[in-house]
C-alpha cells in the first residue's frame, strides 16, 4: 500500500514538473532573462504546492485504507459460542462431550472462536428452554445438546441474528408443534442402526447367552438406540446363528414421550451414577455377561458395576469409550456404537462462518456416515467373525434392505424390515 502512495507521488511530482518546462518553454525568445526567472520562481512554487497536496492526498488515502482493514478484522472476529447441556454436562465422556468436542474442533481451527459451557442441572424441558432464554442474547450461536431443548422454536423466531444447532431433536413451535426455521438447524439420527450394531455385536459375543441395553431416560433417541439394539439380538438370532436373549427388569421399564410402555432398563436420569450402578449390578446378577448402555453420565454407574463383575462387558454409546474401559490391566468395553455428532456440529459451525448456513430439519444416518460402530483395531475386543457379519449386516441397513425398529417407526425389533 505505502508502494503504490509513494509511486503515485512521484508520478504526480514528475508530471508538475513537466509542466513546468513546457510553460517555460513557451515564453517569448523577446523576454527579458529577469521576466524568465520570476516565470521559473513561480512554476518552481506551483510544483512544490502540487507535491504538498498530492502527498497531504496520499496520506489520508493510506489511513482510509488502513481504517478499512481494521473495519475488516472487526467484521471477522470469532463466534462467540455457547453449548448448554443436560445435568451430565460436557465431560459426561459420552453425548454431550461429543457435541462439545465438535465445538473445540472448530476452535482448534479458528482460534478467534469461543467456547461457554452452560449445564442445565435439572433435566427439565421447560428449565432447558429457559436456560437457553437466559442467555441467548449474548451469544452468536447456540448449540442446544438433547430432547430436553426441543421447545426454543419461539426463542429463535424471536432472536434472528442468532444461530442454533439443535442436536436429537426438532424444534416445536409455542403451540408445541414440530416447525422448521431459518436459523436453527436441528439434526437428527437413526441411532437405531447403531444399537442394531451394539445387538449383533452383543449376540454374536455373549458367553452368557443373556444380554441388555441400559438407558437413562425414554427420549425418542434413547428408546430408539434400545429398539435397534433389540432388532441387532433378534437379526443375529435369525440369521447368524446366535442364542441371545435380552434381559429387562419390569421395575426399570421406560415410558416414551407419548406415555406408552417401552419396556427396557431405564435408570430415569442421566446424571444419577448410583442407581445406574444398581440397574448394572441387578443386570448382572441376571446373568448378563454383555450390556449396552445409553444412560449419559448414569452409565459410569453400569460401567462401574461392569468392572467390580467377572466376564462382563460394556458397549459404549455415541463415542468411542474403549479408554473408559480400562479395568486394571484389561479392558471390559467390547466396542461402542456410534452417533458421528462432533464432525456434523463442525461443518455447520463452518457453515455459520462462511456464510452458506441454512437452517432445517434433517435425519443423519449410514448413508451420511454419521451412525455405525467401533471396529478399529485396538480399540475393540470383537471376533474378526463378529466383525465380518457387522459389517455385511450393516451394509444392508445403508442400501435400505434393513430397516431397524426406532421409536416412531410403525415396527418393532420383533418385526421390523429386513428380518427375513
Amino acid at each position: 500500500m505505502k508502494k503504490k502512495v509513494l509511486s503515485l507521488v512521484l508520478s504526480v511530482c514528475m508530471a508538475a514538473t513537466l509542466l513546468a518546462g513546457c510553460a517555460a518553454a513557451g515564453t517569448p525568445e523577446t523576454s527579458t532573462s529577469e521576466d524568465t526567472a520570476g516565470t521559473e520562481k513561480e512554476a518552481a512554487a506551483e510544483t512544490e504546492a502540487a507535491a504538498t497536496e498530492t502527498e497531504a492526498a496520499a496520506t489520508e488515502t493510506e489511513a482510509s485504507a488502513d481504517a478499512a482493514a481494521a473495519d475488516t478484522e472487526g467484521a471477522g472476529a470469532g463466534l462467540n459460542i455457547a453449548v448448554v447441556s443436560s445435568p451430565s454436562g460436557v465431560d459426561d465422556g459420552s453425548f454431550n462431550e461429543n457435541n462439545y468436542n465438535g465445538i473445540l474442533a472448530f476452535i482448534e481451527e479458528n482460534p478467534d472462536a469461543k467456547v461457554t459451557p452452560v449445564r442445565e442441572s435439572s433435566g427439565d424441558t421447560a428449565a432447558a428452554v429457559q436456560a437457553v432464554a437466559d442467555i441467548v442474547a449474548d451469544y452468536d450461536v447456540i448449540v442446544c445438546c438433547g430432547f430436553q431443548f426441543a421447545g426454543i422454536g419461539s426463542i429463535a423466531e424471536s432472536n434472528p441474528d442468532v444461530d442454533f444447532i439443535l442436536v436429537d431433536s426438532y424444534p416445536t413451535n409455542e403451540d408445541g408443534e414440530e416447525s422448521e426455521y431459518d436459523n436453527i438447524y436441528a439434526m437428527q439420527f437413526k441411532e437405531q442402526e447403531s444399537g442394531f450394531c451394539a445387538g449383533i455385536a452383543a449376540a454374536l459375543e455373549t458367553k452368557s447367552g443373556k444380554v441388555a441395553v441400559v438407558n437413562g431416560i425414554a427420549y425418542p433417541s434413547n428408546v430408539n438406540y434400545q429398539y435397534g439394539f433389540e432388532s441387532g439380538v433378534n437379526y443375529a438370532n435369525k440369521n447368524l446363528g446366535a442364542k441371545a436373549e435380552v434381559v429387562e427388569l419390569p421395575s426399570y421399564a421406560g415410558t416414551d414421550v407419548t406415555g406408552a410402555d417401552v419396556g427396557g432398563n431405564y435408570v430415569g436420569s442421566f446424571s444419577d451414577e448410583a442407581t445406574g450402578k444398581v440397574v448394572g449390578e441387578a443386570l448382572i446378577g441376571e446373568g448378563v455377561d454383555i450390556v449396552f448402555v445409553a444412560a449419559g453420565a448414569s452409565g459410569n454407574g453400569v460401567l462401574t458395576a461392569v468392572k467390580e463383575a467377572d466376564g462382563v462387558y460394556f458397549i459404549g454409546v455415541d463415542v468411542d469409550q474403549y479408554n473408559d474401559g480400562v479395568n486394571g490391566d484389561s479392558n471390559v468395553v467390547l466396542t461402542s456404537a456410534l452417533k458421528i455428532m462432533d464432525k456434523n456440529v463442525t461443518l455447520q459451525l463452518n457453515n455459520i462462518k462462511d456464510g452458506s448456513f441454512k437452517g432445517g430439519n434433517v435425519l443423519l444416518g449410514a448413508d451420511t456416515d454419521s451412525t455405525g460402530y467401533v471396529k478399529t483395531s485396538g480399540r475393540n475386543q470383537l471376533s474378526e467373525e463378529t466383525i465380518s457379519a457387522i459389517d455385511e449386516a450393516f451394509a444392508k441397513v445403508k442400501s435400505g434392505e434393513i430397516v431397524p425398529a426406532a421409536n416412531f417407526s410403525g415396527t418393532t425389533p420383533e418385526d421390523f424390515e429386513g428380518l427375513n
